[in-house]
Order: C-alpha cells, then structure tokens, then sequence
C-alpha cells in the first residue's frame, strides 16, 4: 500500500479549495480524486482517504451505494480516513456508517456558531508538532505548551452523539473565544453587554449561548475494522491558523507514517514565461470576476456581510452568505490558475484546451442570470431586514421566497440555478488544479 492520501474533491466547494490550500501550503502529500476514482477501485492505491469540509447528505449522493461501500472495504482492510466537520459527518451512522456516532438534532445543537474556540485535548500524538531546525528541516517533535492553550476555528460545525466507549474523545470543546460568532452575533460583544443569551434565543428561535458546547466532542479517534477513523468539527485547516496548520502536519505523520520518506511536491515559479489566456476567454473571466466581486460589494456596502478571513465572510442571519462567499472564492481561484499557470493552455497555440473553453461560456451562461436575480434579492433582504425577523428559508414576503426558490431551492443545502452555477464552476475548478499540478 502506497503512501499517499486520496483527498475526495466532490461536493466541497469552498471547503474543499480551503483544504486544499493547507495542504498545499505545508507540502503535505495528497492527490485528487472524484467519487466516481472510487467506485472504479482507486483507494487501492492509497493508505488515507482525507474528506474535507461540505454538506456530508450531498457528499453521500455522489458516493451513492457503490461508492460508499469501496470506502468503507478499504477502511475495514487497513486504510485510515480523516474527515473535517462535513466529512466527519459522512462517515458517522446516517452516511458510512464508520463509527458508532450520530449528530445531534439541529434543535438540540448551536446550528450556527463560527470561530475560535478553545480545546481541551487528550494525551494523542495529534497534539504535537514539528520542531523545525534553522536551516528549515524537520527534526524531532515537541507539545504544545499547555499553558498558551488550545485554540482552533470550527466553522459553523454540527454535534457529536456518542455512546460507545470504545470511540475516544481526542478533544472536548472548551470556551468560545470573544472574537467568535454565534449566528451573527459576536460572542465578546454579547458577553460584555451583559445580554442575556435566553433572551437572544427566544428572538433567534435558535440555540446560541456558545457554553452549550463546553465538553462535547470535538475531536475523535475510532477503528473500522482495521483502519483508523479520525473526525474532527474543528478546522485545522483554516487560512494562517499556525496552530492548526501543525495539528494537519502530525495527522500526515500518524496516519501516513514518516512523511520524510514521502517525495513532496514541488511548487513551480515557471508560470511567468509561458503563454497567457487569449483575448476572448480572458474577457470572459474578468466579467465573471467583476459579477462575484459586485455580489460581494452590494453586501459589504449594505451591511449584510464582512471579511472574517481571506476565503471565509461573516453575513447577517437570513441571508446565504455562504453561497456568495462560495461563487466569490472560486471565481476568484480560477482566473488566478489561469493567469499563473497558464502551462495547462496548450503549448505554442496560446489558447485553452477547447473542453475547458466550453465549460467557460457554460460558467457564464448560468452564473450571470444567477448574479442579475442575485443583486435584487439581497436588496429586497434588505430592506426585509428592517421590517421584521427572517431566516434564511423563511419571509413575509412572497416575492422574496420565490426568488430565493428559484435561485437557491426550498433546502439549506445546495440547490436552484446555485447548484446548477457552482457544479459548473468547481468542475472547471479542479480539472485546472489538476492540470496545473501536472506542470508544477
């Protein structure tokens, strides 16, 4: 069995490109791969399968029977999977069936807590990271210094029910930092105000005091027969978190092995000499850009969402601020694959692959209607904002549900001309991140 880990692409979206960031930028091994690489028998070839963050019922679709059962044979003979919030989700009860655990009922749960929070950990080799040496090479291990604490990002995650003893709690949530979220709401702020988060709950209709959370699971280690599991709702692989950063490095070398015997890949800075998009599809990326970006503008601008990090924004309830944040990022990481490697444009011709050209016009074709419907929604929300209380599924009124019926779909998860839109653009995505990895 090779050493490598397959890093299941479908039905991530945002957080699978997070993922693959962190990956990326901690040079630890990975290869992309696609529900239906697993039902033609590719995890053969791998010792870890890594499924990143998204909804876990959408990721259980593309897997469909056949898919869920390759996973699960090569869990049960010796492979190690590793989820993140949706993919720890998947592998619970209602989707593989991995280990012994459900997920609390969305009324009994804090749906809608975003942020920092901190751990209480168990004695695991997680909980350690690389001792770097001056001249940048790995060398021996050493603990987190207990007395800083432990403290990582969970991104609107859900809740662990566990009965089975023999599934181990590698960590416990601890207190929400003050720069947390619970819905929109800052934790600090609150807490500082002296509000009172019953009050708030009855007004919401959610679950929002984030000391709900204080010793759950947040971390856990199980076996499927003669392969590791380990879920985590904690985001170890958020943009800059260092800290995280290095819990990702010690999962690589607990599931993996020793990563040194493992050939790393390489970045390539090569891309500036080789030929760029031409005219016409350069023109249609930048539309493509400049629509996502004036999403992103009308909400800054009328108050419905912030910047939280560099792919993630923080948005009022009863807006999908997810789904912009979403389109946003990904628009953005093609037309900078395009511009900074254009090595996957077609050697002395100076144009794309003619595959890759279609699906742009299709990414346009869908995703401008989308953006023209887009822009009055969030204005109506808006004004919606000031005359009452809505959540994301629920308004007075009824020009603003059928838009959002339309454009989103009746489900909290993915559907409408969005699903249509973002299937699209995430396909295109991650043939260019492959074919990008090929020139690297």
């Amino acid at each position: 069995m090779n050493l490598k880990t397959a890093f299941l692409w479908d039905e991530s979206f945002l957080w699978g490109l997070m993922a693959y960031e962190a990956l990326k930028k901690n040079s630890l091994p990975f290869e992309l791969i696609r529900s239906e690489d697993i039902k033609n028998n590719c995890l053969s070839n791998y010792k870890m399968l890594f499924v990143p963050g998204g909804w876990a019922s959408n990721k259980l679709k593309s897997l469909g029977d056949e898919g869920v059962e390759e996973i699960r044979n090569f869990v049960k003979n010796g492979g190690n999977y590793f989820g993140i919030c949706g993919g720890a989700g998947l592998a619970t009860l209602d989707g593989l069936g991995l280990l012994n655990i459900k997920r609390r009922a969305t009324k009994n749960r804090v749906p809608s807590f975003s942020g920092r929070i901190k751990l209480k950990i168990t004695d695991h080799p997680i909980w350690i990271k690389p001792h770097e040496k001056e001249d940048g090479s790995s060398n021996a291990v050493e603990r987190n210094s207990q007395s800083t604490g432990h403290i990582f990002h969970a991104w609107w995650p859900s809740q662990f029910v566990i009965q089975d003893r023999r599934i181990k709690a590698l960590a416990s949530y601890g207190e929400a930092m003050p720069d947390a979220f619970s819905s929109d709401l800052c934790v600090g702020d609150i807490i500082n105000s002296k509000s009172n988060w019953s009050e708030l709950e009855a007004i919401y209709k959610i679950n929002l005091d984030p000391d709900r959370l204080i010793g759950e699971p947040a971390v856990v280690e199980g076996y499927y027969g003669n392969g590791k599991v380990i879920l985590s709702l904690i985001h170890f692989d958020t943009p800059d978190d260092k800290p995280g950063h290095a819990v990702l490095i010690s999962l690589w070398q607990y599931l993996l092995g020793n990563l040194t015997s493992i050939s790393l890949p390489k970045n390539s800075n090569t891309a500036a000499s080789m030929p760029k998009l031409i005219q016409g599809e350069s023109k249609i990326i930048a539309e493509l850009v400049e629509a996502a970006q004036d999403l992103i503008d009308i909400g800054c601008r009328n108050f419905l969402w912030f910047r939280r990090n560099s792919m993630l924004f923080q948005w009022r309830r009863g807006i999908r601020g997810l789904e912009y944040c979403t389109l946003y990022v990904l628009i953005k990481k093609i037309s900078g694959l395009l511009d900074s490697y254009p090595g996957i444009i077609k050697k002395g011709e100076h144009d794309l692959d003619e595959s890759h050209k279609m699906q742009i016009l299709k990414i346009r074709e869908t995703f401008l209607p989308f953006y023209k419907m887009a822009k009055n929604l969030l204005m109506m929300e808006r004004i919606a904002l000031q005359n009452g209380h809505i959540t994301y599924e629920k308004c007075d009124d009824d020009s603003i549900q059928a838009i959002r019926a339309e454009l989103f779909s009746n489900s909290k998860s993915y559907g409408g001309m969005f699903k249509e839109v973002i299937n699209r653009i995430d396909n295109l995505l991650y043939e260019l991140i492959k074919a990008c990895q090929k020139t690297s």
